[in-house]
């Protein structure tokens, strides 16, 4: 029985693990069904991405250049959600459920080959701070009109949805801090 190139070859010495380390190791396969959960959810977000396009093509004729901006947001959101989804399962399943095994596959993604538990925080982080950027970009087009009667915005709304994305930003910055610290202390560790 030979082993193909790609498989890991398991040290010599290795005979296996005793039955509570193989439960607690296995237990990673109960988050199979979350991840096949979002792929679902990204089915939604494409069936949404299809029906706002389908109401941009046919609204274009009538639209004010406003309402086509704001539809056009409506599906850079829909993308970005769609990519962080993408990162959460792809990134997720392989950093902590098992190997995806696309070393060789000419589609896989550049950031796929170095990812890890750090690298996926960063990721995330700075996809939440696109999706918010989007969301508070809609917001400000409606700036000028802020007090009138059936606007969905209002200025202490604006006030909190600015607040709450630069908190997204800092935490992002605390992320990505922490973790050149850590980085940097192993760095020292393995010198000495």
């Amino acid at each position: 029985m030979s082993m193909a190139a790609d498989e890991p070859i398991p040290p010599r010495e290795f005979r296996g693990l005793r039955p509570l380390p193989q439960i607690i190791f296995s237990s990673r396969w109960l988050q199979l069904p979350l991840y096949l959960g979002l792929i679902v959810a990204q089915c939604v977000y494409v069936v949404l991405f299809v029906k706002e396009l389908w109401h941009l093509v046919l609204g274009a004729m009538k639209f004010t250049e406003q309402e086509i901006m704001l539809v056009v947001l409506g599906l850079i959101d829909v993308v970005m959600i769609s990519n962080l989804l993408i990162m959460v399962i792809v990134g997720g399943y392989e950093t902590f459920v098992s190997r995806l095994q696309l070393e060789r596959h000419p589609d896989q993604p550049e950031w796929l080959s170095h990812v890890n538990a750090s690298v996926l925080k960063i990721k995330l982080a700075m996809a939440i701070i696109g999706i918010s950027s989007i969301h508070l970009l809609r917001t400000f087009i409606y700036a000028g009109a802020l007090g009138r009667e059936g606007l969905p915005y209002t200025e202490t709304g604006v006030m909190w949805q600015t607040i709450i994305h630069c908190v997204f930003i800092l935490s992002a910055i605390g992320i990505a801090w922490t973790d050149k610290l850590m980085s940097a202390a192993a760095v020292n560790n393995k010198k000495h």
